[in-house]
């Protein structure tokens, strides 16, 4: 028969963010006060882990409760949890904790589940704790299919677009209107697609006006940019991964006529009668290439002849080293691509050093798995030492025995949930290096077909410290992707395995 007053810690833990910010702490602590109230049992501690993920043994608070319990042994008698899956959602970490608190005469409570410690409990606490790691196997397989399902039906899935808010379900739209910022958005489409700003102006003119990000924050560049092409504002939603393109369920804040004409001016196929900007798709490589002599992005521009139009980069202000036709500069670029191309004899030994590294991780996590039985080992033979002075040489006495063993079989659990997580997930790296070993080659063409934002994208990869010329050929390329200048540290003895020309562009 219990006494009176049963001493109970609560445990409550959430994992992310945004649980944090709806009051999931809150919540799954109130359950757990009113569950102790009724049950008559005594708060001891409280235990609030915060965007901790119940996946690995570092939880702090969770180290903390486990030492509580050690120290006041015999003083708390329940861990009350809001419900399993807080608690552990691997069935593996939740039954050596479970074990670990058992050895210290300790029961696991759910505010939200009927366990107990008759075989009815035990059973249904088993059931629960396979569910919890089975809900987090399939988790995101489910939340992906629920999430299609919506699209298909025409409802907005994620967080709202800037001039839109998330909309109730109760309202029959996923979107509605922000009374705020939706009338600057409008504004922003519509001065834009005038033709007589540019996107900074237009931009600059609507955040004076008041538009804010979420945070209160002037809208920056790359938001404004992905604003203007975003086409949920004519209500359309589009999503590649998914193969979805429907009608959404909600009201268009802007009209086709203006969406369309903002998408032509992007686009580049209607004229503006201020400055052209940098991303123009007849110049991709403006602002990027730079001048040898003064140090200063190129620039770009149309002029006119007797009787055509001609395209040419070339530097600016008073600098007039450079003065390029726009095919001869790309021609250049696009060939300093081509010599990027890895040589059969470089493709292998990047397959070489990636399942070297690959064949390393594995070994590490043997020899982490390794450290920590030979850890698990001393633990062990400690408590056999423990026992055999209690047991046998009666040298300690029974307090001292306790509070040793205790502390003992504390680390044992922990070192098991480290020992769990040092294994490495499965992993098809060969798949991977196959794929790697398809795209790798290409960047030449890859660049010659992709659009002016992909272009832009792949340039910053390959070359991230731009590339410069010197009125005759390209200099400057020699800092590449990193896998190209994976080769440098190799020493004299292995240079065979790779034709270096191929690799990486042979600079002067």
């Amino acid at each position: 028969m219990l006494p009176d007053m049963v001493g109970a810690v609560i445990y409550v833990r959430v994992s992310t963010k945004e649980q944090t910010e709806n009051l999931s702490l809150p919540t799954q602590l109130k359950a757990c006060e009113e569950y102790c109230e009724r049950q008559d049992f005594k708060v001891l501690a409280r235990f609030r882990e915060e965007r901790e993920s119940a996946k690995t043994a570092d939880r702090t608070e969770l180290q903390k409760l486990l030492q509580f319990c050690r120290k006041n042994k015999g003083a708390v008698q329940f861990v009350v949890v809001f419900n399993l899956t807080r608690f552990a959602r691997e069935k593996y970490d939740h039954f050596a904790l479970r074990a670990h608190l058992k050895s210290l005469g300790i029961s696991l409570r759910s505010a939200t589940e009927p366990i107990d410690d008759t075989s009815t409990g035990k059973l249904m606490e088993g059931v629960l704790a396979a569910f919890a790691q089975f809900d987090n196997d399939v988790r995101s397989e489910r939340t992906r299919g629920g999430m299609k399902a919506a699209l298909e039906l025409g409802r907005w899935t994620f967080l709202a677009p800037l001039g839109y808010l998330n909309a109730h379900r109760t309202t029959g739209r996923s979107l509605m209107p922000d009374p705020e910022r939706a009338p600057l958005v409008r504004r922003a489409f519509q001065d834009f697609a005038t033709g007589r700003f540019t996107k900074h102006e237009v931009r600059k003119n609507v955040n004076a006006l008041g538009l804010t990000t979420r945070r209160g924050k002037p809208v920056p560049s790359q938001t404004f940019d992905a604003m203007l092409r975003n086409r949920a504002y004519i209500a359309q939603i589009d999503v590649p991964d998914f193969g979805i393109s429907t009608r959404g369920d909600f009201e268009p804040l802007i009209s086709e006529k203006v969406f369309f004409r903002v998408q032509g001016i992007l686009d580049g196929r209607y004229e503006m009668t201020s400055p052209k900007q940098r991303n123009d798709p007849d110049f991709p490589l403006r602002g990027y290439a730079r001048c040898e002599t003064c140090g200063k992005p190129l620039t770009a521009s149309w002029s006119k002849g007797r009787s055509d139009y001609y395209a040419y980069y070339h530097c600016r202000g008073r600098c007039r080293a450079v003065n390029i036709s726009k095919t001869r500069l790309e021609e250049l670029f696009v060939d300093e691509l081509a010599r990027l191309q890895p040589t059969p004899g470089f493709m292998r030994l990047v397959k070489d050093r990636v399942l070297s590294a690959w064949r390393k991780m594995q070994g590490d996590a043997k020899q982490c798995i390794a450290e920590i039985e030979r850890r698990q080992k001393a633990i062990r033979e400690k408590l056999d030492r423990l026992d055999q002075a209690f047991l046998f040489e009666r040298s300690i006495d029974i307090d001292t025995y306790d509070r040793h063993r205790d502390k003992l079989c504390e680390e044992l659990t922990l070192a098991q949930l480290d020992r769990h997580s040092c294994e490495l997930e499965e992993m098809d790296v060969e798949g991977i290096l196959a794929f790697a070993e398809r795209v790798l080659p290409s960047a030449s063409n890859l660049w010659v077909q992709s659009s002016l934002a992909q272009k832009q994208r792949l340039q910053q990869v390959l070359f991230p410290d731009g590339v410069r010329f010197d009125g005759k050929k390209l200099v400057g390329t020699g800092t590449t992707l990193p896998v190209f200048n994976y080769l440098n540290p190799i020493s004299d003895e292995k240079k065979e395995l790779v034709d270096q020309t191929g690799v990486e562009p042979v600079t002067s």
